[in-house]
């Protein structure tokens, strides 16, 4: 399994564009948070978070391939557990289904990452730690707000038994202690 050092390193190789690696580490900060509520192994969740989208650059253009190219990128490095949840999180291209608590988790963790940062762009301070979850609750309702935070895709949480309240709190407050390494 790799260290969290080593899959930065493998992430420098793959991804150059400093969003797409904010975001790896917004859903790697959020998972941790999903398997403490658990009582899962934050380390292998947050280590899922963090090389979910170690592909993206590549194909961004074919999102058909999306996890595809991750899939040969991770094979031998993590476990088989872990290249299954890459792949289930582009289930719609891909189609192997998500089945297990800590595939969806990636599923919804994804999603709720960019409704997290967009409430955190629009405070005048424009820092997470202002957000509140009745903020993130309120703007999941509003569909014109991020809409490319699938809120379906956050919905997922309710499958592994997180109501999306407890959700919004669970993922705004793990992301804030990465904040600052996301520029927020």
């Amino acid at each position: 399994m790799l260290t969290r050092e080593e899959a930065l390193e493998l992430i420098k190789k793959h991804v150059s564009k400093r969003n797409v690696v904010y975001h790896m580490v917004a859903v790697e900060a959020i998972m941790r948070g999903v398997a403490n509520y658990f009582g899962e192994n934050e380390q292998t969740w947050g280590l899922l978070g963090l090389l979910h989208d170690i592909d993206y650059e590549q194909t961004e253009a074919t999102p058909e391939k999306h996890t595809l190219v991750a899939d040969g990128i991770l094979k031998g490095l993590v476990s088989d557990e872990l290249v299954k949840a890459v792949k289930t999180h582009n289930f719609r291209y891909t189609g192997v289904a998500p089945e297990s608590c800590m595939e969806k988790a990636l599923i919804a963790s994804d999603a709720i990452s960019g409704l997290l940062v967009a409430c955190a762009l629009v405070m005048p301070s424009k820092k997470l730690a202002d957000v509140k979850a009745e903020t993130v609750a309120k703007k999941f309702k509003d569909k014109d707000f991020a809409r490319g935070a699938e809120r379906e895709r956050i919905l997922i949480c309710e499958e592994i038994g997180i109501p999306k309240e407890k959700f919004f709190e669970i993922a705004l407050e793990a992301l804030k202690k990465s904040a600052s390494q996301i520029g927020l």
